[in-house]
This record gives structure tokens, C-alpha cells and sequence, in this order.
């Protein structure tokens, strides 16, 4: 959520420095990329709105939390590029077809300094996501990256239409129609993922395999039989069927239900809550699951 604040500082400043630069120098490109900052700050909120709701502790109406909050802010800031993407698509063709004025040199300047603020913006956002693996930080750290792309596309359209001179005024335009183009590459990849999550999509195989064996070395475990997953913020739920001896006492077997829990839960692996499945051994079962181990 600090990151986020400070994602939304930086982009009312830079936001700010683009259109005036873009307006006073000529530069359709910098106005362009002006307004792609300007979403930053409304999807850095959502962002930030997002963490805020998926943070709260589970309730009457909501017993597995609010993770899903998360998966929704990812949503909306794809919705969000894409609607940039659109937008700044259109007016970038309109500026290619009407002739307009060279951009002024010193928005050459500007562009620099905001791809070196985005990219360090980024690594700082994407080190951050992946440490708690969040999807909606991850969109928003990528958002940062394409706003970084399409400066730098600027920074190639200016610098060739000042280069080449006369009857190449249009050449930031045409920059602005291909950051255009990454951006929307940008929000369907985000979009896909934040959907796959928001349907309750299954963790990576590695991250499955990892918690099955972490179940399995618990004592009084003769296997495992479903592990069934998924993801609830920057944690997973997990649902698993353990399979024990058949003859020991409930009680037992429910001590073993509960020794299996708590070690998940105080693993490294990201676990949320697990809800455990007490199973007798049998030979069938045991013998399906050597057969078929990529199960769920």
C-alpha cells in the first residue's frame, strides 16, 4: 500500500510536468503520454483501494476474506490501459492527418527524465510484487513500464521529426500510435491473468507439488490424495485430502487433520487457510495416485 502511495505521488507530478511540457512545446506525443500518467494516478488508486480491502481480515459475510478485491483492481486497471490505449490511438491519427507544428526541442528533456523516474518506479514496484506476490501491483508496475515505453517512443518520434525537419512534423504522432500498441499488448496480458485469478485458477504445478509434499512429511500421513487450490489475494487457499490409516480412533486421525494445518500454514509456501480431508488408506487409492501423480 506504500508502494501504491508512492506510485500515485510520482504520477501527479509527472502527469503534471508532461501536459505542460507537451502544450507549451508542440509535442502531441508528450500530451499523449501526459494523459496515459494522468490514468496512473487513478489506476495506482485502485490499486491502493484494492490492497486496502484485500487486507481485511475475513468476516460473517465474507469467510475467506477478501482477497478477491485484489484480483478486481487488476481488472480495472487493465481496463483502464485499454481505454488509454483506444483513446490516445484516436487522437494520435487525427494528429497524423491534420499538419502541425515541429515539437520544441527541450520536451526531448522531459521525456528523458520521465522513462529514468518510470523504469526506477518499476523495478522498485515489481521487486515489491513479487515479494508478496500481488497481481494488481504487478498490472500497476507494468503500467508504469508502458507509460516508460511510450516516453521513450516519444523520445525516438521528436528527435527524428527535428532530425529530418520540414513535411516530418507527424513523426511523434506516429510514436504516440505505436506506444499505443504496447499498451494494449500490456492490458490484455495483465487483464488475462487478474480474469484466470478472479476464476479461482489452480497454483502453478511446482507450487502444488510443494505442498503436497510439505503435507505428506507430516507424521501419520500415509498420502495425499486431492490438493485442490486457490487464490485469494497474494495467498492461496488450499483444500487437501489426506489419507491416513484407516484403523486408527477419529480422534486421531483429527490430531492428524490439524498437525497437517499448522504445517502449512507456518510454511513458506504463501498458505492462507487449508481445509483438510481426514481419508482411510487403502491399497486402490494408493495405487491411483503412484499411477497418476499430476493430479490435482
Amino acid at each position: 500500500m506504500r508502494m501504491s502511495v508512492l506510485a500515485i505521488a510520482v504520477s501527479i507530478v509527472l502527469a503534471t510536468v508532461k501536459l505542460a511540457a507537451g502544450v507549451i512545446g508542440h509535442s502531441f506525443a508528450l500530451i499523449a503520454d501526459g494523459v496515459e500518467s494522468t490514468l496512473d494516478i487513478v489506476s495506482a488508486s485502485v490499486v491502493w483501494g484494492g490492497l486496502r480491502i484485500a487486507a481485511t481480515p475475513p468476516d460473517e459475510n465474507h469467510p475467506y476474506g477478501h482477497g478477491k478485491a485484489e484480483s478486481m483492481a487488476a481488472i480495472m486497471v487493465a481496463v483502464i490501459l485499454l481505454g488509454a490505449a483506444v483513446f490516445l490511438a484516436i487522437q494520435s491519427v487525427a494528429e497524423i492527418i491534420a499538419p502541425h507544428r515541429a515539437p520544441a526541442p527541450f520536451t526531448l528533456v522531459v521525456l528523458v527524465a520521465v522513462v529514468i523516474t518510470k523504469e526506477l518506479l518499476y523495478v522498485r514496484m515489481s521487486r515489491v510484487s513479487k515479494s508478496v506476490d500481488s497481481t494488481s501491483l504487478r498490472a500497476d508496475a507494468w503500467h508504469h513500464r508502458s507509460d516508460s515505453l511510450t516516453s521513450a517512443a516519444a523520445f525516438i518520434g521528436i528527435s527524428l521529426s527535428l532530425i529530418l525537419g520540414e513535411g516530418f512534423e507527424s513523426l511523434d504522432a506516429w510514436a504516440a500510435l505505436f506506444a499505443c500498441g504496447i499498451i494494449t499488448f500490456n492490458g490484455f496480458k495483465i487483464l488475462r491473468t487478474a480474469m484466470s485469478e478472479a476464476m479461482d485458477r489452480a497454483a502453478p504445478r511446482e507450487l502444488r507439488a510443494r505442498i503436497r509434499e510439505t503435507a505428506a512429511s507430516v507424521l501419520g500421513v500415509e498420502g495425499i490424495d486431492k490438493c485442490l487450490t486457490r487464490k485469494s489475494g497474494p495467498y492461496w487457499l488450499v483444500d487437501i485430502h489426506v489419507m491416513v490409516d484407516g484403523n486408527l480412533p477419529v480422534s486421531e486421525g483429527h490430531e492428524i487433520g490439524h498437525d497437517v494445518k499448522r504445517t502449512l500454514l507456518q510454511s513458506d509456501l504463501g498458505v492462507l487457510d487449508v481445509l483438510v480431508h481426514i481419508e482411510p488408506a487403502d491399497e486402490d487409492r494408493m495405487a491411483r495416485i503412484k499411477l497418476d501423480p499430476g493430479q490435482p
